[in-house]
């Protein structure tokens, strides 16, 4: 499925899901069509703004598999910057984050991208506070290693929880911003 609800292309559409989304939803935060997670849909389009253009940072944490054993070492580089290729071909060093290796969640399903169980493999949490083009995929491969599954878990203290895959959680506009840290007032 891809973060919008209109496409040229055959693919899975938010529009497919089975809610009925009132005019003017549209989705903040995309998620590519490799990803998963937690995605916000809303009608206030001063969300965006306010979120992904404030001056004040506002975290993302993603869980992510990726191929081949990380070592504590390789954990250090990431939450110090590694350097990665941006929009125009640009070297970009990217901003210190949050980084641990972790045991996969028993809430997440597994899906037919995930290595196998046999396979080497690393379960890593990373929290940037920047969203370059595909920057987490390039910063585990900058580090050597292939993102083999990509799951946003959180946008500030909104979080997935346990909500499935292709499932909606209305919330109230007062709680949505205090989750999300953004002074809705602006």
């Amino acid at each position: 499925m891809v973060s919008q609800f209109i496409s040229p292309d055959k693919v899975g559409l938010l529009g497919d899901i089975d809610f009925d989304f009132p005019d003017g939803t549209h989705a903040i935060g995309r998620l590519d069509n490799h990803s998963e997670g937690l995605l916000i849909l809303t009608t206030n389009k001063k969300v965006t703004k306010l979120l992904f253009e404030s001056k004040i940072p506002h975290q993302r944490t993603y869980l992510v598999q990726v191929k081949n054993e990380v070592t504590e070492e390789t954990i250090v580089q990431l939450k110090k910057g590694v350097s990665i290729r941006i929009k125009g071909g640009i070297d970009y060093i990217t901003s210190p984050c949050e980084a641990s290796i972790v045991e996969k969640p028993s809430n997440i399903a597994d899906n037919e991208t995930e290595i196998k169980k046999h396979h080497p493999h690393t379960w890593l949490t990373i929290t940037v506070t920047e969203g370059k083009f595909h920057q987490i995929r390039k910063m585990v491969a900058a580090v050597k290693h292939r993102c083999n599954r990509l799951i946003r878990l959180s946008i500030e203290d909104l979080s997935l929880d346990n909500l499935q895959p292709g499932c909606v959680k209305e919330m109230e506009e007062e709680d949505f911003f205090n989750k999300l840290h953004i002074d809705h007032w602006k």
